[in-house]
């Protein structure tokens, strides 16, 4: 089981660390993923993770309160007006639209009511 949990959380790991140059890809739910998986099978990976200069500070600030950068919450909703932008450029369907719209809207309302670190 530990092997599983390893592998789950490499695997969220190289996501999160792909979604910092991926702009449409989430870094810090995926580092979260990792950090919970690390916690279940790895102390020396989970310690790595927690206390690593660049990935660290997220996992930290979500860990003890809740809270997402100020910053983090600015790119959140650069990126899904981004998306929502090249939808609407691509020419849609309006009823993918107002679904996407719904889930952005729902999504961001979520990162704007969380506490900043």
């Amino acid at each position: 089981m530990r092997l599983l949990w390893v592998s789950a959380g490499l695997a969220a790991l190289g996501l999160g660390v792909l979604g910092i140059f991926l702009p449409l890809l989430p870094t810090v739910p995926f580092l979260l993923l990792a950090a919970f998986c690390f916690a279940r099978s790895s102390e020396r990976l989970h310690s790595w993770l927690i206390h690593h200069p660049v990935l660290g500070p997220p996992i930290r600030d979500w860990e003890r309160s809740g809270a997402i950068s100020l910053k983090g919450k600015q790119m959140a909703t650069l990126s899904m007006l981004a998306v929502f932008g090249i939808s609407v450029g691509l020419g849609l369907r309006p009823t993918i639209l107002a679904v996407q719209a719904a889930a952005l809207c729902a999504s961001g309302l979520f990162i704007w009511t969380r506490p900043s670190a």
